[in-house]
């Protein structure tokens, strides 16, 4: 008896020793956000002094891709490891749609299935608390028992009732006792009292921002700020999108201070990507949103601008000090390094199906490379872009297929990141070589092919319907 009491008390000791080893998880996603969106990765006009030091502190990576143009495909992506064609998700929910163009696009899944095991719940069983706060967008619309708790979080947090906006009306903020009625400023307060509340727990913090996404309305003392700082000759001059950013940048550093006050940053993996590309036009307008350059366009385009994202990574005493990283990431691989760092195998109650791999050995020696692809189906059209495509990245080689015509363009991005020379007539045996591997990726998960449109109307071709949701 004492014999099984000493083994049952060694069973429990390692067994809390090793929950005590699984590291708290944060994850920051910005809404819209481009490559160029912060200061650390070029941007000459909006300040982001918190993203910067944890960039200076970690690994900053400067080839992150979304799985998608758009966001909540990519959404998706982060909470399964898949790609958004493999969950047949692969249009903001509810979408749109262009009833005359040259396409008639596929039945598409319009949320996120109950069937898919998310990152917050396979956490959640190996004794995480989730946390969820701000936006979601991953909901079928018109359908009952969904949102964060339906799919692992233990809390979630959006805007309040009595919000227009970004900005809290004057009722609400009296009401509540609210400092700020700015929402981003409220989304925070509410994952820094999650923070607090938490006890010796590991925790999972996913903070889904809605800034800098449309409208394009920033807090108004820090567009004051910045409208005293406007010079046209700069690439970014926006003063109002450069308030938005700059209220995410103290966002983060507010909640990353207050991981150290409560002494959590220490053992705290911080990861911060976009959903996709900056917006750069929508329905002819430009001025209004940003620029990604040097990238080709933005968001919900088939180009560089549409896709790749500023990422950071930071995990005391795993990721180097002030390190870069080349390495192609995606949103995909966040299911399974966080699975990794926690310690939690990929059993059969997880998804069977990850496309994404542990970027592990990349945060512990950022030049380690991954011998894989990267790729993109986005069979839809959207305002800001173009129109149904695939694309394959393999090594420094980018391939862009576009569905209404099957017209190619072949880019090397390592001498050519803007995407500016078509290299198809150049390099046919490299253009036979990704075409084929984008067929057969796309032949692997049965995505899903626009159609030809008999109701195609060349003077009505660009007429918008959005999906009510």
């Amino acid at each position: 008896m004492r014999f099984i009491l000493l083994l049952l008390g060694f069973l429990l000791y390692v067994s809390s020793s090793s929950s005590a080893k699984q590291p708290n998880i944060v994850l920051f996603l910005a809404d819209d956000l481009g490559w160029t969106g912060l200061s650390s990765f070029g941007s000459d006009f909006y300040e982001t002094p918190n993203l910067d030091r944890l960039a200076g502190k970690g690994v900053k990576f400067t080839n992150a891709y979304s799985a998608c143009t758009v966001c909540s495909p990519t959404r998706a992506s982060l909470m399964t490891g898949m790609y958004p064609a493999r969950l047949r998700l692969t249009d903001f929910i509810a979408g749109q749609n262009r009833p005359y163009a040259k396409m008639i696009i596929p039945e598409w899944v319009k949320g996120l299935d109950k069937d898919h095991t998310t990152i917050a719940e396979a956490l959640k069983a190996g004794g995480y608390r989730t946390i969820h706060i701000g936006k979601w967008h991953l909901d079928f619309p018109d359908e009952e028992n969904q949102g964060p708790a339906a799919h692992g979080f233990d809390v979630s947090h959006d805007k309040p009732v009595g919000t227009r906006g970004y900005i809290i009306r004057d009722e609400t903020v009296k009401q509540l006792g609210l400092k700020s009625n700015y929402v981003t400023d409220y989304l925070t307060d509410k994952a820094i009292d999650e923070i607090e509340a938490t006890d010796d727990k590991p925790f999972f913090l996913y903070f889904a921002y809605h800034v800098p996404h449309t409208p394009i309305e920033g807090r108004d003392d820090l567009v004051d700020y910045f409208e005293g700082k406007r010079d046209n000759a700069l690439v970014h001059k926006n003063p109002s999108y450069a308030a938005m950013v700059k209220s995410l940048d103290m966002s983060v550093g507010r909640v990353l201070e207050s991981l150290e006050k409560e002494e959590n940053l220490e053992n705290t993996l911080v990861v911060f990507i976009s959903d996709n590309g900056g917006l750069t036009q929508r329905y002819g307008k430009h001025d209004e949103f940003t620029e990604n350059l040097p990238l080709r366009r933005g968001k919900g385009s088939a180009y560089e601008g549409g896709v790749r994202v500023p990422a950071i990574v930071y995990w005391r005493g795993v990721t180097p000090v002030g390190e870069v990283s080349d390495t192609p990431i995606m949103t995909i691989d966040f299911y399974p390094t966080f699975l990794d760092a926690a310690g939690i195998s990929g059993d059969s109650s997880h998804n069977k199906a990850i496309d994404g791999v542990s970027i592990f050995p990349v945060l512990e020696s950022p030049t380690e490379e991954i011998d894989r692809d990267l790729y993109w189906h986005y069979p839809h059209y959207h305002a800001g872009g173009d129109g149904p495509y695939s694309a394959v990245r393999s090594e420094d080689w980018r391939l862009v297929e576009f569905h209404e015509d099957g017209a190619l363009e072949l880019y090397n991005l390592k001498h050519n990141i803007s995407e500016s020379v078509n290299l198809i007539a150049r390099y046919p045996e490299k253009l036979s070589e990704l075409k084929r591997k984008l067929d057969l990726w796309r032949q692997s998960i049965a995505a899903q092919m626009p159609v030809p449109n008999l109701k195609f109307d060349p003077d009505r071709q660009n007429e918008v319907v959005r999906i009510n949701r």
